[in-house]
């Protein structure tokens, strides 16, 4: 068996997972009340679905039409399928009752998802019963054939097809084809997904402009590039000779946890389990938790190295002595649900696991998407990083969303609402703060205006974690585009075996939920968002 295979059938399991969990992002948790109060068009087809089949443009190679009946989960609609050259999968699913309005979901990961995954046809549906016509695309590769960055070797083109030219020739393509069947062009589109879905929403934002109307982005995979260089960075930490005898075990990560919120929970003048901003967590393994004795290594306790390697996941990369990319925040070690199953420490299987889903992810990019041609032998142990980061500046143009000028979706009339969990630990919660203090800073006092940042206390990755993480990002895009109504918060909940045991509301940054003193803590009504 050759290198490259090895290192595929390694990864293959994770990457598929991280690649389709993350698309999952939250919508219509409000079904009833989403659209409710809005002028509902429900056009009505100006063709046959049939019709479809031979629309034509440059960019499409290969087109179906087919009539799907109504059923329990969906209504009838006209569900178009094709590719775009050279082999970008898309969907448009139009609904018989069209509200006037086109949504389009992301991809997680390294995409390639499957157009028929459960996840994905659930989103569907849920925009259909609504009277949404619905686009998705898989960038342009099936990672099922071709698992992680390996498509980038069959074709290069599809690399740049995945960074940014399918989701926009998808949407262009679908709104187009949308048009000719109910011969009226769409009134309004959204965009609403996760992880590296939200990257491609930014990506969007700062490119295409006019593609959409509103964009809600959660926890986006902002900087795709600085990512992958602080996944080399903790796992260069995590490998390190000392720990190969004393590794961090579970047990440990649970006692720092518990250490953590012993000292940070009640910073914001609330002892609730929640740690309301994490940045005034001054927390430090090395000085806070218990040193090992020599030769001990028990779980009350780190040994040196285990304490340098997990202060190092808390501080991020540095390179030539200065801060490159931020860490992962005092909390998100808590325990909670897992990715991929379980609970434990929300760092367990993510950043310290044998083959951690984070560092999977990050090292296929550097080995198939960095490198031109790909290296799959690329030895990530290599990587200096006092010298070696300019390597993945051409892979940074490509990928990253890190332009803050959002000057021309502003003039577009587009709204923006991004969202990311203080818990996260697949991608570090602090890129979404200082790309939103950049963009505050280039665009000026107005900037609140069109792009809304709420940061959600004790939440996982999109979703999960410790606190209150079930909202309604894109009611709030729609009321903001179509009312003028901004979202001044948003009501999270907390639900445990099928039951509301918590609500919150969540503020826009960088404004704080604060109790008002009386009343239950669990109820988001004796909150209010007051500036931190």
């Amino acid at each position: 068996m050759d290198f490259d295979t090895r290192v595929m059938q390694g990864f293959a399991a994770a990457l598929l997972a991280l690649a389709s969990m993350p698309a999952r992002a939250q919508a219509f948790n409000d079904a009833k009340s989403a659209l409710v109060d809005y002028a509902k068009a429900d056009l009505a087809p100006h063709e046959a679905c049939d019709a479809l089949g031979k629309f034509k443009s440059s960019d499409i190679a290969k087109i179906d039409a087919a009539s799907i009946p109504a059923d329990a989960s969906a209504p009838a609609h006209c569900r178009v399928t094709g590719l775009l050259s050279p082999e970008i999968a898309f969907e448009v699913s139009l609904p018989a009752k069209w509200n006037g309005r086109f949504y389009m979901i992301g991809n997680g990961g390294l995409a390639g998802e499957s157009l028929t995954d459960p996840g994905r046809v659930s989103q569907r549906n849920q925009a259909l019963q609504l009277g949404f016509a619905f686009a998705q695309t898989n960038t342009g590769h099936e990672a099922a054939k071709e698992p992680g960055g390996t498509f980038a070797m069959s074709n290069p083109e599809k690399a740049t097809d995945y960074a940014w030219r399918a989701v926009h020739l998808t949407a262009v393509t679908a709104k187009a084809i949308t048009k000719e069947y109910y011969g009226k062009a769409v009134a309004r589109a959204y965009w609403n997904s996760c992880s590296n879905g939200g990257r491609q929403g930014m990506l969007e934002a700062e490119r295409f402009p006019e593609d959409f109307d509103g964009i809600v982005a959660n926890a986006p995979w902002l900087n795709q590039t600085g990512f992958t260089v602080g996944e080399i960075w903790n796992q260069q930490a995590l490998t390190q000779d000392a720990l190969k005898s004393a590794p961090i075990t579970p047990a440990k990560l649970a006692m720092v946890a518990g250490k953590v919120m012993a000292k940070c929970d009640a910073i914001d003048g609330l002892k609730d389990g929640l740690i309301d901003d994490p940045r005034k967590c001054d927390f430090n393994p090395v000085r806070d938790v218990p040193a090992c004795a020599a030769d001990n290594d028990e779980s009350t306790c780190l040994t040196p190295a285990q304490a340098d390697a997990i202060e190092k996941v808390y501080s991020g990369a540095v390179s030539n002595g200065k801060p490159f990319f931020p860490g992962y925040m005092p909390g998100s070690e808590a325990v909670m649900g897992l990715f991929g199953g379980g609970t434990g420490s929300g760092w367990l299987n993510v950043i310290v696991a044998a083959q951690p889903a984070d560092f999977n992810l990050a090292d296929n990019i550097i080995r198939y998407l960095v490198h031109k041609p790909p290296r799959p032998d690329y030895n990530y142990k290599t990587f200096n990083f006092d010298r070696d980061i300019p390597m993945l500046d051409d892979w940074s143009k490509q990928a990253d969303a890190k332009n803050p000028d959002l000057a021309k979706f502003r003039r577009h009339g587009g709204k923006l609402i991004m969202t990311h969990g203080w818990a996260d630990t697949i991608l570090q919660p602090m890129a979404s703060v200082d790309y939103y203090e950049q963009a505050s800073a280039k665009n000026g006092p107005g900037t609140k205006d069109f792009f809304r940042l709420f940061m959600v206390p004790g939440m996982a990755h999109c979703s999960g974690g410790v606190g209150p993480d079930l909202h309604d990002p894109v009611t709030a895009v729609i009321d903001w585009v179509e009312k003028g109504k901004a979202p001044d918060s948003m009501i999270a909940k907390r639900v445990v075996n099928n039951q509301v045991v918590r609500t919150r509301p969540l503020c826009p940054y960088p404004q704080v939920a604060r109790y008002s003193g009386q009343g239950s803590i669990d109820d988001a009504a004796n909150f209010r968002c007051v500036a931190p």
